[in-house]
């Protein structure tokens, strides 16, 4: 039986009114979330914009995908996310990764250290944040962080304020379906001109699903949906782009593609295959996307 599934609207406004009406409208068109990333480039500290949308709407829930751990020391971390659950009225999803962008790293001066350090910063991270949310007072020495005594204030208002954590190889998502309330799988791999494709979709939940001690909700970004009459025509445009064949692209629910009734019917093919619930789309689809978020809320 298929399950519930939410979506996402993935969103870098530049003004205060343009985060509002866009919170507006997304609540108005039946969207679970509106969600901010974090990079440094031309877009709104992503917590601050969050607060201001919440504002203006009651149901819509908010969230990061994601913020990057190297960017601010747990204590920090764990007090603003903290403070914007209690600032959206119990409707934030605390989304974090181990970092990937050279180019914000590049740009601030912050060290790009290996995958396997900025992976175990991260975890040391969560701890902190998980023992915060709980309303512990946080004392916690590790490889990269001590906390001695930090007083947990405010408490988050929901009970078990939601992580999700981001990630593309097999031991990072693994990590992600141990800890993480969500699981978002990036699909961003390197695709080498010799030798096999990078795993699909499909694979890389599997990995989720094989090491999730309870369960966990899978999430995707729809950076490629689009609701059209000519799918064979968007698609060869995708696969033309990331240098793969149709088919291959096919292997990612990033790429939906096609009339309202073929996209419901891939997603629920997603959902029933991979267990994905949670798919995060652009702005430029949402008012086409409506009727299949009707068919599937």
């Amino acid at each position: 039986m298929a399950g519930r599934f939410r979506f996402g609207l993935l969103y870098t406004g530049g003004t205060l009114e343009e985060w509002r009406e866009t919170a507006r409208k997304a609540e108005d068109l039946g969207f679970s979330t509106l969600v901010a990333q974090e990079h440094f480039g031309a877009q709104l500290s992503p917590l601050h914009s969050l607060v201001a949308a919440a504002a203006v709407t009651t149901r819509l829930r908010f969230g990061t995908i994601v913020l990057d751990n190297d960017f601010r020391h747990p204590a920090v971390l764990a007090k603003e996310a903290a403070t914007v659950d209690v600032l959206t009225g119990g409707r934030f999803e605390l989304g974090l990764g181990a970092g990937w962008l050279a180019s914000d790293y590049e740009a601030t001066g912050i060290a790009f250290e290996a995958a396997p350090v900025r992976i175990q910063r991260l975890k040391e991270a969560v701890q902190i944040c998980r023992s915060f949310f709980a309303g512990e007072s946080v004392t916690f020495h590790g490889r990269h962080y001590n906390v001695t005594g930090l007083e947990a204030f405010p408490r988050p208002v929901q009970q078990r304020l939601p992580v999700l954590i981001g990630g593309r190889q097999r031991r990072m998502l693994s990590y992600a379906a141990g800890e993480a309330d969500i699981v978002s799988i990036s699909m961003l791999d390197p695709r080498p001109k010799d030798g096999p494709p990078p795993p699909g979709f499909a694979e890389k939940a599997a990995w989720v699903r094989e090491a999730a001690a309870r369960p966990v909700e899978i999430h995707a970004n729809g950076f490629a949906a689009e609701v059209t009459d000519d799918a064979a025509g968007a698609l060869q445009r995708i696969a033309d782009r990331i240098g793969a064949t149709p088919q291959q692209a096919l292997e990612n629910p990033a790429n939906l593609v096609g009339s309202v009734d073929s996209i419901v019917e891939q997603l629920q093919g997603w959902q029933e295959r991979c267990g994905l619930g949670y798919i995060s789309l652009q702005p430029r689809v949402m008012a086409a996307f409506a009727p299949v978020i009707a068919r599937l809320t």
